[in-house]
């Protein structure tokens, strides 16, 4: 299948029709609770000694190795993972990378790069598992989507079949989404879609989001639920959303992380609650086998 049919197939709603899951990964790690070779969406990997960009909004203290990763997915019956490159080390890929060499079968990787980046860059990626990038906006302008520089870059993502995820305020959404969807690239939204924990789901934001669940061209995270909100209050504003999610996009459109090591929430969460949680967000096992397994087994391309 070449990629823009990929994205077109994933685009037309035929996700788990088109990519079953296989391979020595979909026999091992299986989630206890579902019996679904499980995918956690959402991950970092990174250790102190790497060079962090000067305008970072956060500096580790501590080291999240692939080896400490890949023994919580062990811990936790889950058979895959996606590494998300840390907006803390910029467009230096080469630690998230070097990670996915250690494991082709069972890590994917979401990347930051610089949208002069040229094909090679990209082509040489794909080709080490990463299968997207990542659009970290908190604290940063929008990008200029209609600029020469971006539509030369999105057009090359979208050759290679690669999706976009999105990190923003649900407020940004509505002017942040429609041109990443123009331009024919699957598009992830990430953390509940950043709601306003101030506002919880009455957060006007939050709507636009609910509104893109029509057009079958984005998915959304139900990942790093404590960075909409604290305590019992934040609890109930990740219960409510996940409802309105799965009415406006469907299980289909739905994917799970446990936003491994929680960067600046290491005290406040864990990847067994954070599984537990979805437990509660989505009670009917089929729709969380949809959502662990079958659906990020294909946008993350884990069968090809």
């Amino acid at each position: 299948m070449n990629r823009r049919l990929f994205c077109r197939t994933l685009f037309a709603g035929g996700v788990a029709l088109a990519f079953p899951v296989r391979g020595r990964a979909a026999e091992t790690g299986l989630d206890a609770r579902d019996g679904v070779a499980a995918v956690d969406t959402h991950a970092h990997v990174f250790t102190r000694t790497l060079t962090l960009v000067g305008d970072r909004r956060y500096a580790p203290a501590y080291d999240a190795s692939v080896a400490d990763y890949r023994a919580m997915l062990d811990r936790n019956g889950m058979a895959r993972g996606v590494l998300i490159q840390p907006s803390f080390l910029g467009t230096d890929n080469s630690y998230m990378v070097s990670a996915l060499r250690s494991a082709p079968e069972r890590l994917r990787g979401i990347a930051v790069l610089d949208p002069a980046a040229e094909t090679v860059t990209l082509r040489d990626l794909a080709d080490q598992g990463v299968v997207g990038l990542r659009l970290n906006l908190i604290g940063r302008p929008d990008p200029e989507f209609g600029s020469p520089v971006w539509r030369a870059h999105l057009a090359r993502v979208a050759d290679l079949g690669w999706q976009i995820e999105v990190q923003a305020e649900a407020r940004r959404l509505a002017h942040l989404l429609p041109p990443l969807i123009e331009a024919g690239v699957p598009v992830v939204v990430d953390h509940f879609g950043r709601i306003d924990p101030a506002l919880g789901i009455a957060d006007p934001g939050f709507a636009d989001l609910l509104g893109f669940g029509r057009g079958g061209r984005v998915w959304v995270k139900l990942s790093g639920a404590y960075r909409i909100g604290s305590g019992a209050a934040g609890r109930q504003t990740a219960l409510q959303a996940a409802e309105r999610l799965r009415g406006a996009f469907g299980a289909r459109r739905l994917l799970w992380g446990s936003d491994w090591p929680h960067t600046q929430f290491e005290t406040q969460a864990s990847p067994a609650e954070a599984r537990r949680d979805l437990d509660a967000w989505v009670p009917d096992p089929a729709e969380r086998r949809i959502i662990l397994g079958e659906t990020p087994a294909a946008l993350f391309r884990f069968d090809h």
